[in-house]
Parts: structure tokens; sequence; C-alpha cells
């Protein structure tokens, strides 16, 4: 990795550390490669990040940026032909990369849980819920009695709006909304300090979409976690976090506050993406964005972004930009705003 490449990783820390608070999160300069049989993907390039307790951090982008290998990443879940190249993921003081796998196994749920995507497959079907909640609980506390650890599943359960009566329950005998409050209720079981909810609103409707959302959001205040939130849904990202990181073909192309993002975004395409949301001003008038997400295998020289950006210039198809700081909170990945940010 080049020196540019890992100034460029702690502009991106410290765009999260400018606040003051410290953070109980700190990923740098994370990368993940997939060796394929057509060649080598790089589906995460040098991402970094920081997040403080109680922050909520909504991660966007197109199919294939890189949101779910993140967050995959980050839970040492990549499986082959995938590969963790490089980087660290501190929370605290410890780095989860650095840890073997038995020590990662107690992290998973104590240190960082992992709210997946589709409820639906997450459960197992032929296993009880509270003994799924259990065997999670037994994994990292093997000597608690068996009554504390059912008292512990219990106020799980009731504090994402679940009855009781769902601990005897097999996944088939609940809705949608409440197998993912179950999944919900499953992370937080041994209150984690990072909470990462991997689109969990994407096959509900939108009124469990909003109770979900609410649900992660109360929980959230309870434990005092850092979440970050993976999704295409700009909308629910408006009402529910604090912060928004745009991702394109692998990379952060843009971090600031939510409501900086949605009324004065600074990369193009973090603009193509909120030009693309529907508005009551031009009622049936859809905006998309030009071309094609590039495939990893293949990716542009120069910017990534720079085949369906209306502002590329010619340095954009040669030269990879790197992450700047614009100010307290904002970060760019592009070279229209290089003269800004060197003042």
């Amino acid at each position: 990795m080049t020196s540019g490449t890992r100034a460029g990783s702690r502009n991106a820390t410290s765009a999260f550390d400018a606040g003051g608070a410290t953070p109980v999160l700190r990923v740098s300069g994370l990368e993940v490669t997939y060796y394929t049989d057509l060649g080598r993907a790089k589906a995460l390039d040098d991402v970094s990040f920081a997040l403080s307790a109680g922050e909520k951090l909504g991660m966007v982008g197109e199919s294939g940026s890189g949101k779910s290998t993140m967050a995959l990443a980050m839970m040492r879940m990549i499986k082959p032909p995938g590969r963790i190249e490089g980087g660290s993921v501190f929370i605290d003081d410890t780095d989860l990369m650095a840890m073997t796998e038995d020590e990662m196994r107690q992290a998973r749920l104590s240190k960082i849980a992992y709210i997946p995507q589709g409820a639906m497959n997450s459960l197992n079907p032929v296993t009880r819920i509270g003994a799924q909640m259990v065997d999670a609980i037994k994994s990292h506390s093997a000597r608690q009695s068996r009554s504390a650890i059912e008292d512990r599943c219990v106020h799980a359960l009731r504090s994402v709006d679940l009855d009781p009566s769902v601990f005897r329950m097999y996944a088939h005998e609940l809705s949608g909304g409440m197998k993912q409050r179950v999944c919900i209720a499953i992370g937080i079981l041994l209150e984690p300090k990072v909470i990462i909810a991997d689109e969990p609103t994407s096959a509900l409707d939108v009124v469990t979409q909003r109770q979900v959302m609410e649900t992660i959001d109360r929980v959230q205040d309870q434990i005092n976690a850092a979440v970050i939130l993976i999704g295409h849904d700009m909308g629910l990202m408006a009402q529910f976090v604090d912060k928004v990181a745009v991702m394109y073909a692998g990379r952060l192309v843009e971090v600031s506050a939510v409501r900086d993002m949605f009324t004065a975004p600074n990369h193009p395409y973090s603009k193509a993406l909120i030009s693309s949301l529907p508005n009551l001003d031009n009622k049936g008038v859809f905006q998309g964005i030009p071309g094609l997400a590039p495939s990893l295998l293949r990716l542009p020289s120069g910017c990534a972004f720079h085949p369906r950006c209306e502002f590329a210039m010619e340095r954009c198809s040669v030269e990879r930009p790197e992450p700047q700081n614009l100010e307290e909170g904002r970060l760019v990945t592009c070279h229209l705003f290089d003269e800004e940010a060197s003042q």
C-alpha cells in the first residue's frame, strides 16, 4: 500500500475523531480481495472510519459497492475465495484482526454483533427461538445458571417488544417483523459495543420497517452501542442515522452528517444518489444515474466513477483521488476538492 493511501486512511479516520469524543470503533485501511477464475477483484479498498458510542452511521451505495463485504470483514466472516488483505478493526483498544479464531468467536456478540439481512434465513427452522438464544449465551458464559440465562433471553425479547411466549416458538410461527426483532434480540444479548445491521428492513412492508428501525433505535439507547446501518433506503437513513457514508466500487467516497448529506452533498456520486430520490416538486419524474456500476474485476483507471460523472476532468481518468477532510466531520474522495482541502 502506498504512503499516499495510508495518509488517506488517516484523514478518513480523523473526519470522525474531530468531534472530540473517544471513538469506540476505529476501522483503518480495511481491504478485502476475492480471487476468482476470472481474476482478482478488490471488494474493499482501504476503508477507514471511526464511530463513538451511541452514534449511528448509515452506509449507502449501489449493490456491489462493498457495504456487506465491509460488515462481514469486520466480523472476520469473509469466506474463500475472499481474503482480508490488510487493515485493523479496533473496538476500544482491541484489534479484532489480530485475534485468534477462538478469541474472535468470543468477541462476536460480546464486543461486536451482526444483524443479518433477511431474518427468514437466519434462524434455525427446527430449533425453538429460546434454544437459539440460550446457545448464544452459553457459548460465551458457560457458568451462568439456566434460570439466569433464560431471564436474560426474556429481557432481550421484551426490549424489542416481543412477548416472552416467543421464547418457546419456532421461526415459522413468527411474522417477518417478529423474526427480524428476534435477530435484534440475539444481537443485543451480551450488550455489544458495536452493532452492524445489514439491510434489516429489506424484506418488510413500510409499516414494519419503521417499527424495526424504532426498535434498533431504542435498544441502541439502552446499551449505548455504536450502530452501522447498511441499506439502500435513503428515506430511512434520513430519519434514523447521525452520519452517512457513501460507498462506490469498494471505496468510501463521502462521509458527512446526515443533514449535510441530504442538503449539500459534495461528491458527484452522492449528488446523483440524492437527485435520484423522488420528491413532491417533480411528481412522476425519476432521475437515474447514467451508466452502470463497474465490475470489480475491471475497474476504470483513475477514479472509478469518472465514466459516469458529469464533472469528470482529464486527470480523473488517470489519477486516483484520495480521501480528504473538507471541514470537521466531512470527508470526500474527489479531485474537485483538492484545492479546497489543501487550504
